[in-house]
């Protein structure tokens, strides 16, 4: 049988940067062929970076991406490259009229680049519009399906949601006798989707009948966590090959295929599409594998979750070209979390924490937040804000919660100046369970530009903060976390003896609910039926529903569950429905 090398390129293109992108394309393509590979892949519009969102409706940008392509292939060619096929997703435009838009619309397209040409041009053929994507709104599909000839193997080429669609390009991959199915994708992460994806290219690797080669980018964009976790499956589905989770990542893969058959091009297949072949040339080659690349080992749950964070973090801020980042620090757990995360992605040099006790702080989490500091290597001041609160109260009078809330609304004051003094990004230490009931404050603990564990129930802000620290403990290093702040009562301390469950369920319960009711769309009947106390039920779900405006005013966070809020789930501020 022929044997054919290829590339799967595992790299974090950046939105917007093309140039920048463009170069990262020759540079891994380098690597691919010192590798050998005779064919390379990279992900879904690398060339502009994922997703772009309003930017495809810019005419600038969409011009600014197809240029950047053409140059992309002489400079390849330029380098001693043009002999290597190199695929790459990038911004296009139709060529035809498509249900009420015009041709020139803009389009999620890859290309195929050889000898300094653009040698093939494809659109994604399944365009997802549900949970993060709206690719209906900038789209327009494709009606191809792209097969290369290459070294006497037909490679059919197709875009990420095109596998997650039943039929189309995966069955027409069959009927065209396709011996690769090769695949750019722009998966984002969330737990445990690396399993289903797995499931999902065995499943169709054995429905089209032939190996399938699955290349995702990583880092992160927005809210938004790529993990990577390309791989190769033969057509009975079994593992080839399988890239880490979370890093950048060169996958070689030698794969024994069937020789090209005799389809005709312009041959109409499954779903409309077309066949249409570009033939690349080579001759074929019947050789042995060189031997089967390992696949990298999965990462646990909590290691999954936590390494996502740190990607989230450490991409939006570098991304946004800041160098450091400020913390206010209390003592409890969620900051503690928030430090070590931001410790891990940025380096604790570049890591600030302001610690802001008021009368109601106590001496040990005045003693936690300084050995944290000490643990994870942050800078610490101290600034009390006893005096601010003073004034405060000296000039109105302010009982009850408004005494509580303002004592938040000055930590985050003081904060903001800070950052505004010192050019720190600030990170927001909320958790989704305090964000879905509005048990946070406006302008206080909502302070920030990004919220590094918003997507991150209480009871996970536990799990997350445990294994930290035993993974420390693995490798011979100090936890980061002070145990005393993981075994504590979780306190807002703003009022004397103030614990969280004064005014909240138990955080198991009052997960277990917020999970059926947010990730599940359960309404309140449905979460009764379970055998949850009607009157909880009734509380939690009435403090989701009013909470929506402090939900719209949170900073943007990785989204690491299967329903974030944000982009996940979209509901009026102003609802006057009340039954779940």
């Amino acid at each position: 049988m022929p044997n054919l090398r290829i590339a799967l390129c595992q790299t974090d293109p950046w939105v917007g940067d093309i140039e920048r992108n463009c170069e990262e394309v020759v540079r891994w393509a380098r690597r691919a062929a010192e590798g050998g590979a005779q064919l390379v892949a990279f992900p879904e519009m690398v060339v502009t970076g994922y997703p772009v969102e309003d930017l495809a409706l810019r005419g600038s940008f969409v011009n600014a991406s197809r240029e950047a392509l053409a140059r992309l292939a002489g400079t390849l060619a330029e380098e001693g490259l043009g002999e290597l096929p190199v695929v790459v997703g990038y911004l296009g435009r139709s060529t035809e009229a498509w249900r009420g838009r015009p041709a020139g619309s803009p389009q999620n397209c890859a290309a195929v680049l050889h000898r300094g040409e653009v040698k093939g041009r494809f659109a994604k053929h399944h365009l997802p519009n549900y949970g993060v994507f709206d690719e209906h709104r900038y789209f327009v599909p494709g009606d191809q399906l792209p097969v290369l000839r290459l070294h006497g193997v037909d490679v059919a080429l197709a875009i990420c949601e095109d596998i997650w669609q039943d039929g189309g390009r995966v069955q027409a991959a069959r009927e065209a006798g396709a011996g690769l199915l090769l695949v750019l994708n722009g998966s984002p992460y969330e737990r445990e989707k690396d399993d289903t994806r797995l499931a999902l290219v065995r499943k169709r690797a054995r429905e089209a009948g032939c190996t399938l080669a699955y290349v995702n980018m990583v880092g992160a964009q927005d809210e938004l966590v790529f993990d990577g976790d390309s791989l190769v499956v033969d057509a009975q589905g079994e593992v080839l090959s399988r890239a880490p989770q979370f890093e950048e990542h060169l996958l070689l893969a030698d794969l024994e295929l069937p020789a090209a058959t005799d389809a005709t091009d312009g041959l109409l297949l499954n779903d409309g599409l077309r066949l249409a072949r570009t033939d690349l040339g080579g001759t074929p080659e019947d050789r042995k594998p060189t031997g089967r690349q390992t696949p990298a080992p999965r990462l646990g749950d909590e290691a999954e979750v936590y390494q996502a964070l740190v990607e989230g973090t450490r991409a939006y801020v570098r991304k946004n070209g800041f160098r450091s980042v400020l913390i206010g620090v209390s003592g409890g757990i969620d900051s503690a979390l928030v430090a070590a995360i931001a410790t891990d992605a940025l380096g604790g040099e570049n890591v600030h924490g302001v610690s802001m006790p008021s009368r109601y702080s106590s001496q040990h989490s005045r003693d936690d937040a300084a050995e944290l500091a000490r643990r994870t290597g942050l800078h610490l001041r101290t600034i009390s804000i006893a005096p601010m609160f003073d004034a405060y109260t000296a000039a109105t009078e302010l009982t009850g919660l408004a005494e509580e809330n303002l004592q938040s609304r000055l930590r985050g004051t003081l904060l903001m100046a800070v950052s505004n003094q010192e050019g720190h990004l600030v990170l927001a230490p909320g958790n989704k369970s305090e964000l879905a009931v509005g048990y946070s404050t406006l302008y206080g603990d909502s302070v920030g530009a990004y919220g590094p564990i918003k997507d991150v129930y209480k009871t996970l802000v536990f799990r997350l903060a445990q294994w930290r620290n035993a993974a420390a403990l693995e490798r011979g290093e100090q936890p980061p976390i002070p145990e005393n702040t993981i075994a504590k009562p979780p306190s807002a301390e703003l009022r004397p003896d103030q614990v969280d469950t004064d005014s909240l369920p138990d955080y198991e319960l009052l997960d277990a609910v917020l999970d059926l009711y947010v990730e599940g769309d359960q309404g309140r009947d449905a979460i009764v039926a379970r055998g949850y106390d009607p009157a909880v039920v009734d509380r939690i779900v009435r403090l989701v529903d009013t909470a929506e405006y402090k939900r719209r005013q949170y900073p943007p966070g990785p989204k690491v569950s299967p329903k974030g809020f944000g982009r996940d789930r979209r509901l009026p501020v102003t609802n006057r429905w009340r039954q779940g």
